[in-house]
Formats: C-alpha cells, structure tokens, sequence
C-alpha cells in the first residue's frame, strides 16, 4: 500500500533504509506564511524541533538578526527559507526591493544557516524557466527567467549554491489554508469569491503550470530532510499540467457550482510582466528515493475539505 497521509506518495523503502523521524530542528523562516505554516504544523506533528520565525522574529535582509534568531540551529539541523517578494507586479516596480529580499536575503540566510553548521533550504519558483518547453520541466533543466521576480529568485539560487550543501525547493502556482497575505489570499479563494457571487471569472488559458498544495509540497520537503537526501535542487509541485482556466473550472467543479470561467489569452492581460508560458513541473529525482508528488486535483479536493468548501 501507497501511504498518502502526507499528501505525497510514499513509495515502499528501499532495503536499508531508514524511516524514522530524525532527531533534528528545523528554522523556518516566513513561519506564518502559506508555505511556512503548513511546514511548521506537519514538522511540529512529525515531532521534530521547530523554530517557527516570523518578520518580527528577523529580516533576511540583516545579517545580524538571523544570526540572533538562529542561535539554537547547530549541525545536523536545516534553515528554510521561505521568505520572499513573490507578487510579480511589485516586483516589476519594484527591482531593488526584490532584489534584498529574494537575493540578497537568500544568500545571508544560506550563510547564516552553514555558519552554524546547518543546512540551508531555500524555497524558490517555476518562474525561473522560460516557458518554451513543451513537456513539464526537471531539475537538470537550464533556467531562462522572463521577470524581475524569476530572475531574482535564479539569482538566489545561484547564491545559495556557494553552500556545498544545501536545499534548492522549486514549487508553483501555490495554494494553502493561510493563503498568501502578499497577494490577498491565493487563486482558489479568489475563484471561489467570484463564483460566489454568480460571476464568470476572465481567467487566461494560455499560461499553463502546475497548481500545488503546500500542505504537500512542505510534505515531500520534511520526507527529503528525514530521509537524507542528497543535497541540491528539488521540485516539489503536485503532478499535473493545467491551465488556469481549467484549473479554475476544477475548482468550481468540484465545489458543485453551476459558473465556470470565461478563457481569454496572454495578449488580453495588462502588460508588465513577462510570464512562461508553459512551466509545469516534474521531478527526476524523487522517484529514486521512493517519493512521488501526487496530482493536483487530488490535492485540491483535500484543500478544499480542509477550508470547508466541501464535505
């Protein structure tokens, strides 16, 4: 049998290998986030040490802070850092803004974290591919960035890599019970909010990419950390490639409602930034450590459930 309670899937483990919770903690910077609290809830269910670290708590921005908020992180434990400028629009008007935080905050928590001995995990994004593939993107492929914001967040990545060791976490099109308070919310609850009220949302139909549940992808994240993967770039999103248009029609689908979504095109969207086309992921890499990201629809019902949108 596959066990799902994560939200991944987690295929039988190899012989000799071991499945127990490591005796490890786990900083996460951006705690109270989308993707930051539902890492903190299943680290904390997992039983592992969590220091859950809010803008409060430090600024990836000053060196100084994180080394006062990370100085019970040792050897052995992990730093992910979840913090970022991730609503492309600002980060259009806003280029050295994006750039201290998703670059120069990337590489001061990367330091910090192997300063002491620990791991650094660095959250980053689909944006960093151009969009002219045609099949989902892997790991092992070039990264082209087409915005300020993907090309901020590749950027990191470069930085973060100066660590021999470290996590490079690629996910897209994000979904969680916190939403995202930097963009309102997140698209599920947008969608839903119109189609409460009767209206055909205009959703484009031309930019395709594969919506995950943080709830899943800080799953398969905690599953690479306990099973000591081997260090370098994952992507975690939910299997699948969908546009948004059809992803919002799976959603009002399977919240029973009669609206569906009006398709209009990339041309039709206010100009300024420049978005792939086509960045639906894959991994090439979880398979062979007995992991695999589930499909996205399967994802959604479970979102759904758990916001109380369904039964």
């Amino acid at each position: 049998m596959l066990n799902t309670s994560s939200g991944a899937l987690r295929l039988p483990l190899r012989s000799g290998e071991r499945a127990e919770p490591l005796h490890m903690k786990i900083a996460v910077i951006g705690a109270p986030g989308q993707f930051g609290s539902d890492l903190v809830r299943l680290a904390r269910e997992r039983r592992l040490g969590v220091i859950a670290l809010s803008h409060q708590d430090c600024d990836v921005r000053d060196r100084a802070s994180l080394d006062r908020a990370l100085a019970d992180i040792g050897p052995g434990d992990a730093v992910v850092n979840t913090a970022a400028m991730n609503k492309t629009e600002d980060c259009e008007l806003l280029p050295a803004a994006t750039v201290e935080v998703n670059v120069h905050g990337a590489y001061h928590a990367a330091l910090a974290a192997a300063a002491r001995g620990a791991t650094p995990v660095y959250i980053s994004t689909d944006y960093v591919f151009d969009g002219t593939k045609k099949t989902p993107y892997v790991e092992s492929d070039p990264t082209l960035p087409l915005s300020v914001y993907g090309s901020s967040k590749a950027a990191g990545e470069a930085l973060v890599r100066l660590n021999k060791q470290h996590y490079i976490m690629r996910v897209s099109s994000l979904f969680g019970v916190a939403g995202n308070r930097g963009k309102g919310g997140n698209f599920v609850e947008t969608m839903l909010v119109q189609g409460q009220r009767g209206e055909s949302p205009r959703v484009v139909d031309d930019i395709v990419s594969s919506p995950t549940s943080t709830a899943d992808a800080a799953a398969l994240l905690l599953d690479l950390l306990e099973r000591k993967a081997p260090t370098g770039t994952y992507h975690l999103s939910n299997e699948g490639a969908v546009s948004w248009r059809e992803f919002a029609d799976e959603i009002f689908a399977q919240c029973r409602m009669r609206v569906r979504a009006e398709p209009i095109r990339i041309k039709d969207l206010p100009m300024g930034v420049r978005r792939p086309a086509y960045s639906a992921m894959t991994s090439e890499k979880l398979g062979a450590l007995g992991l695999k990201a589930r499909p996205w629809r399967e994802a959604l019902s479970d979102y759904l459930k758990a916001k109380g949108h369904v039964k």
